[in-house]
């Protein structure tokens, strides 16, 4: 006889209207001029999507150096510096941007600040495509990079009283939070975001997984180790108060040694990952327990974003 367990479905999860929009722009490209469409990047952060878009015709590249004249390139949802599209302009690529309409806020408005002669500070992750393709709007020396309070401790900008700061999209509120009150008191003249840079789907997902570790002993994440959103989502919910909390690929991934005692678990899934993986991991929990599956919808979600109008039919 399976033993009883109840799998509690986060809502939201999974794809944002970005990530969305990015997939769809590779489809449309392999659409309209045919295999191979060369992609800078994986398009976004889940090897499931990137997998199944190179059987579509899709190539992953590092950098333009790789990709022909005569076929089209396309940016990752992340965003790029702006070196790169001056690269693809040179060579006469036919390139199209599939950066995150809200990480594309984040590059405007750093530029705004850098009009108006302030230096910005950056709150975001080293080395992560999204970080270097914000920083990269501006000159070297413009950006400063900050990951950490204590970061922002040792910080020392050319006029401490000429400075904005912008913040990475797919960043933890609570982390940010705490960073940005240090900026805010150790520069107290620091021109902060119109609006929230933390875009509404890396907030939905945590607040949802904050909800989610109240009601079950274990929390599994479906995403990509190299997903910012999906590792930001295991420690919302460790710090919630969630005892066991892990980030998956998939199914094959699971511990399922470790579910022996536990009778209620919660699921989500950062912001690249697709609904099949979640529903392939709870016809798992189908196969292996006795399961009743709820939803536990905290917020509603609306936004879609248009394609580039060189894809429209």
């Amino acid at each position: 006889m399976k033993n009883d367990m109840s799998v509690v479905i986060a809502q939201p999860r999974g794809f944002c209207a970005g990530v969305d929009r990015a997939i769809e722009i590779v489809e449309a490209a392999l659409k309209k001029w045919g295999s191979p469409v060369y992609v800078r990047h994986e398009i976004v952060h889940n090897k499931y999507v990137v997998e199944d878009l190179k059987k579509k015709g899709a190539i992953f590249v590092d950098e333009l150096n790789e990709c022909p004249d005569d076929r089209p390139v396309i940016f990752s949802a992340h965003g790029v510096p702006k070196s790169v599209p001056e690269e693809a302009k040179n060579r006469n690529l036919l390139f199209i941007d599939a950066t995150c309409p809200l990480v594309s806020k984040v590059h405007i408005e750093a530029e705004r600040y850098s009009n108006r002669g302030l230096q910005i500070i950056m709150i975001g992750h080293e080395g992560h495509p999204e970080t270097l393709g914000t920083m990269g709007q501006l000159p070297v020396g413009e950006v400063l990079l900050v990951e950490t309070v204590e970061d922002v401790k040792r910080l020392k900008p050319r006029d401490p009283k000429k400075l904005a700061y912008v913040t990475q999209t797919t960043l933890s509120m609570d982390d940010t939070r705490d960073i940005s009150e240090e900026l805010k008191r150790k520069f107290p003249l620091i021109v902060e975001p119109h609006k929230e840079d933390i875009c509404y789907a890396t907030t939905n997902r945590q607040l949802a997984v904050k909800e989610l570790a109240k009601q079950v002993e274990a929390i599994l994440i479906i995403g990509s180790e190299n997903s910012s959103n999906s590792q930001r989502l295991v420690e919302v919910g460790e710090k919630a108060g969630c005892n066991y909390v892990r980030l998956v690929e998939d199914k094959s991934k699971v511990d399922w040694s470790a579910f022996d005692k536990i009778k209620k678990v919660g699921i989500s899934a950062g912001a690249s990952a697709p609904e099949v993986l979640i529903n392939e991991l709870v016809s798992e929990f189908k196969s292996r327990f006795s399961t009743r599956v709820n939803l536990l919808p905290v917020v509603q979600e609306n936004v879609s974003f248009k394609i580039p109008k060189a894809l429209r039919k």
